[in-house]
């Protein structure tokens, strides 16, 4: 098992990463083993699919420890991230109290038995070994209310229950949050994390990622379906494609047995890389050849 304390540096944490499939360039590394031993959040930014909550997944692997993520979405607020309370069985309790002839006290109600724990308050309550990474999934989705609450919780790994008093984590979490830039966070949150940005892969190492991905593909597909997915997102789509959709696009060549992307293949199985009508439109114009290179 590996604890925080036994990655000694920045090329063990490579190492480490390497060994569960995620291949991370020198910045990256040094990203996420600053958020292990400072300990500190990190912020990933760059564009979807280029890898961001995998670096979160392969960092509980590497501390083999469990990953407990929050995928944020507009609207958001504490409750459904911290904790709610278990209506349905508090109503069973005062039903079975009241089939018994028993007074139910408060406590009764609002006691451990009946907190239901959502992400927030599941990593700062994991008791280890080690501590959980908690993923924050797409914090730019949720608003500003949301984010300065979570910027509370994050300075005191710690959250006050009304009913319990004050949870506090004996082994904060490693916190990853991860963000789109569908809008732009505070200087306030930015200031407490570390930062990084994760920018789509140069061909070779989009090569390597694929193969360890899709163990089947050959290295010319992989070369192939890499070079491809760099043409698509230089037109003009609404949704580039990223490192996840050349996996998925390997994935499905190979599903159906081929080997190589040519026109037809692309043809074939654009779906799996475009998810935009108007995208797969704009790449039919430019002609299924030229997409596969040919």
């Amino acid at each position: 098992m590996v604890a925080p304390d036994d990655v000694a540096d920045v090329e063990a944490m490579r190492a480490l990463l390497d060994e569960v499939d995620y291949l991370a360039d020198l910045g990256l590394a040094t990203a996420l083993f600053c958020a292990v031993r400072l300990p500190q959040p990190l912020l990933l930014e760059g564009e979807a699919g280029v890898g961001k909550t995998e670096a979160a997944k392969a960092l509980a692997a590497v501390l083999e420890t469990p990953l407990v993520r929050l995928q944020c979405y507009e609207g958001i607020d504490a409750a459904e991230a911290l904790y709610e309370w278990n209506y349905p069985r508090q109503l069973l309790s005062i039903r079975l109290a009241e089939a018994a002839g028993r007074d139910l006290a408060e406590d009764d109600l609002f006691g451990p038995d009946h907190l239901v724990e959502r992400p927030l308050l599941r990593a700062l309550r994991h008791p280890g070994p080690r501590p959980a990474v908690l993923l924050v999934d797409e914090v730019d989705r949720a608003d500003d209310e949301f984010e300065a609450f979570l910027l509370e919780l994050l300075a005191e790994s710690a959250v006050t229950i009304p009913e319990l008093g004050t949870v506090r984590a004996a082994r904060p979490p490693v916190v990853v949050l991860t963000s789109n830039r569908t809008r732009d966070l505070h200087d306030a949150l930015k200031r407490r994390c570390l930062y990084h940005w994760i920018d789509y892969p140069d061909l070779a190492r989009a090569v390597a990622v694929v193969r360890r991905r899709v163990p089947a593909a050959s290295a010319t597909l992989a070369e192939q379906v890499a070079a491809a997915v760099a043409r698509l997102r230089g037109l003009e789509v609404q949704k580039p494609p990223g490192l996840a959709e050349a996996i998925d696009w390997v994935a499905t060549l190979r599903l159906l047995g081929l080997d190589r992307l040519d026109g037809d293949a692309a043809e074939a199985t654009l779906g799996s890389v475009l998810k935009y009508r108007e995208d797969l439109e704009v790449a039919r114009d430019r002609g299924m050849a030229w997409v596969a290179g040919g």
